[in-house]
């Protein structure tokens, strides 16, 4: 069975930092560690002082930790 048999299509949508902590339960330090190492997808851009990630892309790194861990 695929994952794209067990995940409805995801709807794509830009994610704010809280949003993203809690959704990876990681705060902000540990996730801008992560984008520096390339192991985190990069920020969006939305304002002088305002970024944002894509959903897909998040949800995609959840969908390949789990897969990493078997």
């Amino acid at each position: 069975m695929s994952e794209q048999n067990v995940f409805p299509a995801p709807e794509r949508r830009i994610l704010r930092r809280p949003d993203v902590e809690a959704k990876v339960g990681f705060k902000r330090a540990y996730l801008y560690q992560l984008v520096k190492a390339g192991k985190f997808p990069k920020p969006i851009p939305l304002g002088v002082r305002a970024v944002g990630w894509d959903s897909v892309e998040v949800d995609q790194w959840i969908l390949d930790r789990i897969r990493d861990r078997v």
